[in-house]
């Protein structure tokens, strides 16, 4: 087989077995289930966040008008938080009503605010009440 030949086939499948491992490394992130607590140690990641609702709120009077939903401890002591900001949230109906007391789980991914692990939530379809 030509020199150029074999390169052109060894390219190929470099570029095969490369997609390869990029799609696998998105599926096995998405796929990762975590708790509240947990949530810390994988900031820049995209997993699910499962957890209680323990403290829900509508801030109209800060910018971007969010609404956080605190995960297992009450605001300010809380372990995660969802944010959906105001421009998102006529899609979520009332989320501090709606999910507050709920077990849910919240898909995306997971960034750091203050020191605390969050996910911004702009789709309702990221958030799904957790049967367990």
């Amino acid at each position: 087989m030509p020199k150029q030949i074999k390169w052109k086939v060894a390219s190929v499948w470099f570029a095969f077995l490369f997609m390869v491992f990029l799609f696998n490394g998105k599926v096995s992130g998405q796929n990762k289930k975590l708790s509240a607590t947990e949530a810390k140690a994988h900031i820049g990641e995209n997993a699910t966040v499962c957890g209680r609702v323990v403290s829900a709120r509508y801030a109209t009077a800060s910018r971007g008008k969010p609404t956080f939903l605190n995960f297992d401890r009450e605001y300010p002591h809380e372990v995660f938080t969802i944010v959906i900001w105001g421009e998102n949230r006529e899609k979520f109906g009332n989320p501090e009503e709606k999910y507050r007391n709920q077990e849910i789980c919240v898909s995306g991914r997971i960034t750091e605010y203050r020191g605390l692990p969050e996910v911004v939530a702009s789709d309702p379809t990221q958030i799904t009440i957790d049967a367990k």
